[in-house]
């Protein structure tokens, strides 16, 4: 794929919107990754239902959801689009919490950014309601791990060899 340099700058290098509009709208999809590292008896504690707060990962998927659709809003030259749909989904480790977030449309730029606040939102809504029982969390490795779609095609992470 040919390097088409910085398009989010005009020639004298200050921030712009895109100009998506002569576009034709295609089907585009993306999904990213992220994680809640956290004490084991913390995992135990969520997946058991027995966070204090509620349902934790219940909330934290419609947490991502929202996010998803408030990504415009929230990052400056992203642009307002459809979004058709939003999954929000978890595995459970031993001592963590992954977060994948898979965001589609038909319109005429990606929703790479959308995954990825949605991932972002739901590990922050995870951390605020288990942050009484754990103050040792962290959130990370937040990355987009496949987008299809648009003039780039379809990409996708390269799974390090283990």
């Amino acid at each position: 794929m040919p390097d088409r340099g910085l398009t989010h700058l005009d020639p004298l290098g200050r921030a712009r919107m895109v100009d998506v509009t002569p576009k034709d709208p295609t089907h585009r999809r993306a999904q990213a990754r992220c994680r809640v590292y956290m004490a084991p008896e913390t995992t135990a504690m969520v997946a058991s239902n027995a966070v204090t707060k509620g349902d934790v990962l219940a909330v934290a998927r419609v947490a991502g959801i929202q996010a998803a659709k408030q990504t415009p809003n929230l990052i400056p030259l992203c642009h307002q689009l459809t979004v058709g749909s939003i999954y929000v989904n978890f595995n459970i480790g031993d001592d963590h919490i992954e977060i994948e977030a898979q965001v589609e449309t038909v319109d005429r730029t990606g929703v790479e950014m959308e995954a990825m606040t949605a991932c972002a939102v739901a590990a922050l809504t995870i951390y605020d309601m288990c942050k009484s029982t754990d103050r040792t969390m962290t959130v990370g490795d937040l990355s987009l791990w496949e987008k299809t779609g648009g003039r780039s095609g379809i990409w996708r992470r390269p799974v390090p060899d283990a």
